[in-house]
């Protein structure tokens, strides 16, 4: 039996009269790899600060029999004692660290935490501002790992490779699932086509036992009505006659009877909703947005530099018409920089007259007035109320969330809003610098079903590998001043 390294017993924490963690008893063992999913703003980093000791519980406690190193994707890095080989394997700068940017910090912040041995690790998003390379490497380190592992991520790919444990956080209560987050997901399914058969079951006898019902209150009925059309000739008939009435109302009643027994049971079963389904979405265009060209992006001999940095040397290409395509590339290749060109229409862009673009930049949002979540979608989309409440319930807005004011949401709410005024607003082009950073799971696989779904052209950036897999039609890599094709599957 593997020993425990922590255990939460009895946990009670609350926020503003809300219950954010309720943990009747859960421990880490020696060698668990635990991946921790949920919805922003469910709990998820709370509950490793709590696990680490930095939050104290209302109720409860926390017992702590191992050393764990806490990795908090928010806090800026101190100056402390790092492998040397780590520096260089992380490319980490020999410079101040007030001068590092989002990238380099991560990767400080991981190299000071492998730099020694700890029993037990809990890493919170650690890969937010990584590129592949840095991913690659953060896997790498992991995967032969001999501790306990707690990791809260939403990049999918490296929840398949590390870990083998899920906890999900809903309503404050954590469920444990065996396996990868590709496992939880198959679980997950699993779960709603019997939750599915077990409704269609419900429904069917249900149906039965009220038409069994129907039909003994009819026969009832048809008892009553023969008992009232008695001739003058009947009333006067023989004492058997008498009897025999006696019977039919005796009859009518037991069948009375039993239609209300089998009222009863109706009212015994156990009632099983139905699985909520996602709506199939389609974000369809007006005629006035339609674009004929075939490729409405294009560029000729494209050279792009940043200060005496050479990013693209004459690089020509061609993005197809309502195709969804991928720019990637490792950290300070260009990839924003390149993004930027296509939106100013940069010396040899090539850019159909008819595109009407709409773009999202990280943590670029400013709201200009004071407005409800749904009169700013309204304003900026031609679909009805019905569609944009469906979208934005797809990205976690519910109840008085459409009703809340826009200028306070916090930052999480305010990138969702975002993203989903660009599937509904009146663009045929999408330009999207990585659109996944700081979204939950769920909500990343939302996107994923809005990009399928959207009948224009798509561009965006992104390191999130499992995401770009599933919804690029062409993979571009900036590599050695050129933009290089990975993956082409549209048909020429």
């Amino acid at each position: 039996m593997e020993k425990v390294c922590l255990e939460l017993e009895n946990i009670e924490l609350s926020f503003l009269d809300r219950v954010v963690i309720n943990i009747p008893r859960l421990a880490v063992h020696q060698f668990d790899r635990i991946g921790v999913v949920g919805k922003n703003g469910s709990g998820k980093s709370t509950l490793l600060k709590l696990m680490e000791g930095q939050i104290k519980p209302e109720k409860g406690h926390v017992k702590r029999f191992a050393d764990f190193a806490y990795f908090d994707q928010l806090a800026s890095p101190v100056e402390r004692e790092i492998d040397y080989e780590l520096m260089g394997k992380l490319s980490i700068p020999q410079t101040e660290i007030e001068n590092f940017s989002g990238g380099e910090q991560t990767r400080l912040k991981l190299a000071q935490i492998f730099s020694s041995y700890h029993e037990g690790l809990l890493i919170d998003e650690p890969t937010t501002h990584l590129d592949e390379a840095g991913t690659r490497f953060f896997i790498e380190e992991l995967t032969y790992y001999y501790g306990a592992l707690v990791l809260v991520s939403h990049d999918r790919y490296v929840l398949d490779k590390l870990v083998t444990k899920i906890w999900e956080i809903e309503d404050g209560c954590i469920t444990e699932y065996t396996g990868n987050y590709s496992d939880f997901t198959a679980h997950k399914e699993l779960q709603r086509k019997q939750q599915q058969e077990q409704h269609e079951k419900y429904i069917k006898e249900k149906t039965r036992l009220l038409q069994a019902a129907e039909e003994k209150m009819k026969k009832a009925d048809k008892i009553t009505q023969a008992n009232g059309h008695k001739s003058k000739k009947e009333t006067k008939a023989k004492a058997n006659k008498m009897f025999m009435t006696k019977s039919k109302d005796t009859s009518q009643k037991a069948v009375q009877r039993a239609a209300k027994a089998i009222e009863h049971r109706v009212e015994q079963l156990k009632s099983v909703e139905a699985p909520k389904e996602e709506n199939p979405l389609r974000f369809h265009q007006s005629p006035s947005l339609t674009l004929h060209n075939k490729y409405p992006i294009m560029g000729e001999r494209v050279t792009l530099k940043v200060g005496d940095k050479m990013l693209l040397k004459e690089a020509s290409f061609q993005f197809p018409l309502g195709k969804t395509i991928v720019i990637t590339g490792s950290n300070g290749s260009g990839k924003t920089t390149f993004l930027h060109h296509i939106l100013s229409r940069g010396e040899g862009m090539v850019i159909s007259p008819k595109a009407v673009i709409g773009t999202y930049e990280q943590m670029d949002y400013q709201f200009e007035k004071d407005e409800t979540v749904l009169e700013y979608m309204k304003e900026r989309s031609n679909y009805n109320e019905s569609k944009i409440r469906s979208v934005l319930h797809s990205m976690n807005f519910t109840g008085n969330d459409f009703n809340k004011n826009v200028h306070h949401l916090s930052g999480g709410e305010a990138i969702r809003l975002v993203l989903c005024q660009q599937f509904l607003g009146r663009y045929n082009v999408l330009i999207l610098d990585e659109p996944t950073n700081f979204l939950d799971v769920f909500c990343i696989e939302a996107l994923e079903r809005f990009i399928k779904a959207y009948e224009g052209t798509v561009v965006f950036v992104s390191h999130d590998r499992m995401f770009f897999e599933r919804v690029a039609d062409c993979v571009y890599a900036i590599e050695q001043q050129q933009l290089v094709i990975r993956k082409n599957l549209v048909e020429e």
